[in-house]
């Protein structure tokens, strides 16, 4: 590995440093290089190499907003033995605490940064000499990603669409019930998706969406800090609604009342934002149950009952 990784990352010298760690899905561990240290994600899985360029093309569009901290990634490379490995820049982190409000306050800002995008843009358009020009980042106007990226590692369909409640539907729901299909069949989770398909626009009235750029999976796991702020990682980026984003973080905890309130006071909450946040948390659900087995099938039917009502 460590002869890879100098041939790779153009090193002198590359030595472990015994510093390890790992989720659900990947193992990881650093490596201290003349070039500083380096944390290297490793995954012995065939689609693995995917997953990891899905994750370093989310943390490239996470770092060019320059609104919360995320690792440098380095390279993607296939890993000896099979499989692919992710080189990335480490990060000292320690468990979220001292900095969820200024947490809340940097999600909110880059969810609200292709808004400002946009703005910014229109009000240039309307200044006589300035426009025609090349922009660095471009104002995205539709849901979707550049590439599929994973969320767990099941891929997300990630291909545009102008209509934010049919990309949700079509493109997030709905592979993850073809899924169900392919393994148990679920004859009631297939007639509630049924009825829950006819009812979803009605929880979208009058609500004028931006597309975001989101995290894509941030429970608690995935944020950290340092001294110097909070961190997030692990992403499985799209530009989508924001308020999907907080449909994990509010599943399994790790979020304190100050990060969701320094969040609302720049995203306040629109009307039915509770109802819309159980369904996006049908889609975690969902793959969970597609991940991790049927013991996620129970929470998942009741917030399409729920929903239905």
């Amino acid at each position: 590995m460590e002869e890879l990784l100098k041939r790779e990352l153009g090193c002198g010298s590359v030595k472990a440093t015994g510093h390890s760690g790992g989720g659900c899905i990947s193992q990881g561990r650093s490596y201290d290089t003349d070039r500083g240290r380096v944390f290297v994600k490793v995954n012995p899985k065939a689609e693995a190499k995917r997953m990891f360029e899905g994750e370093m093309a989310s943390l490239t569009a996470i770092l060019k907003t320059g609104t919360v901290k995320v690792p440098k990634p380095i390279k993607v490379l296939d890993a000896p033995g099979g499989g692919s490995m992710l080189v990335m820049e480490h990060l000292d982190m320690r468990y979220l605490s001292s900095h969820a409000a200024k947490l809340g306050t940097q999600l909110a800002d880059l969810h609200l940064d292709n808004k400002r995008l946009g703005e910014t843009l229109q009000k240039e358009a309307g200044t006589v000499g300035k426009g025609g020009g090349q922009v660095e980042r471009p104002f995205v106007d539709q849901f979707g990603f550049d590439v599929v990226t994973c969320c767990g590692y099941l891929p997300q369909v990630n291909d545009w669409q102008r209509d934010w409640v049919t990309f949700y539907a079509r493109q997030r729901i709905q592979p993850q019930m073809d899924l169900l299909e392919q393994g148990s069949g679920d004859r009631e989770a297939r007639e509630l998706w049924a009825a829950l398909q006819l009812k979803i626009p009605d929880l979208f009235h009058d609500l004028d969406i931006v597309p975001a750029l989101l995290h894509g999976d941030l429970w608690g796991g995935n944020v950290a800090e340092d001294s110097s702020g909070p961190i997030i990682f692990d992403p499985a980026s799209f530009y989508g609604h924001s308020e999907y984003e907080l449909a994990i973080a509010g599943m399994f905890g790790g979020f304190s009342g100050s990060f969701y309130s320094a969040y609302h006071s720049k995203v306040p909450k629109a009307p039915d934002f509770e109802k819309r946040l159980k369904l996006y948390q049908l889609f975690h659900y969902l793959n969970h149950w597609n991940h991790f087995g049927s013991g996620y099938r129970g929470s998942s039917l009741s917030i399409m009952r729920n929903l239905i009502k």
